[in-house]
């Protein structure tokens, strides 16, 4: 069985509608895949429904922004919780908005050196879709800034450049605790990615297993070789699920659906901690 589980679609930053996702992930030979966009499960309804017409189960997910009290990005992937459970959707409807506020402050910086205004952005967003730097990039590809989204974040769009400005987003412990709380399983998306910027420490890890961290995707493409070693000997440590994925974003980024992958073992731990919503799979009699 084929499971790969973080995936985007332009509900977030992907390319690709919730439906093409599915299909892709399907011309892919995936069995499982995870939906993930960024603050947001505006895409379920629409993959699930994908899902079933390409024979492919999905596991309905998200991909929480989270920050540490030293400014540390951190992603944590929810699996199979409640979309409608007040704490969780109040604090990401809070980090979606500010998004949003963080992208126009951005844009008028970028205006003063580049070809850039809010209507270029704006045309690179689907109706709905979470708002981020990946649309920004796309706007600075378009205007011939940049060649791709890669130039752009290596170089304009870094968190060490004049035009970054931060926004809000939850403590990653409490994030944890959240998604538990909405019957969701937390894990924490591509951990030791150095190159994406700086990573925890044991503090951070620490607290987020104390407050009930599920698992840990290290079979990730940013996850350098030495952090992965360290990872495992953490997942061990503490009984922490061990997953694997692609991170796709379609034509957004070089990740190919399936270049990494979870096992079946660790998708029947997700689907019986999860509580929230279940697996979207056909049924065995049709």
């Amino acid at each position: 069985m084929r499971i790969d589980l973080h995936a985007h679609s332009n509900v977030s930053d992907g390319t690709e509608a919730p439906a093409d996702v599915m299909a892709s992930a399907a011309r892919a030979g995936l069995d499982v895949v995870a939906l993930t966009d960024h603050d947001s499960t505006d895409g379920w309804a629409e993959a699930s429904a994908a899902a079933l017409e390409n024979g492919v189960a999905l596991v309905p997910g998200m991909e929480v922004s989270c920050r540490t009290e030293l400014g540390i990005s951190v992603h944590l992937l929810s699996y199979l919780h409640d979309p409608a459970h007040p704490g969780l959707l109040e604090e990401i409807t809070k980090a979606k908005d500010a998004r949003l506020i963080r992208a126009e402050r951005m844009v008028t910086l970028l205006a003063e050196d580049y070809p850039l205004t809010w209507d270029d952005v704006i045309h690179h967003v689907a109706p709905g879709a979470t708002l981020g730097r990946p649309h920004i990039a796309d706007a600075l590809v378009a205007a011939g800034v940049v060649s791709d989204r890669a130039e752009a974040f290596s170089s304009i769009l870094t968190s060490r450049s004049r035009y970054f400005v931060q926004h809000y987003a939850p403590d990653p412990a409490t994030a944890v605790e959240l998604v538990r709380s909405a019957g969701g399983v937390p894990v924490f998306a591509h951990p030791v990615a150095s190159g994406r910027g700086r990573v925890v420490g044991e503090h951070t890890y620490r607290e987020m297993i104390d407050a009930g961290l599920a698992g840990l995707e290290i079979e990730h493409r940013d996850n350098p070789a030495e952090g992965r070693a360290f990872l495992h000997k953490l997942a061990e440590r503490h009984g922490l699920l061990v997953t694997g994925s692609s991170d796709y974003h379609g034509t957004g980024k070089p990740n190919l659906l399936g270049e990494n992958l979870t096992t079946p073992e660790v998708l029947a731990r997700i689907e019986e901690l999860g509580t929230g919503t279940p697996v979207v799979r056909r049924s065995a009699s049709r």
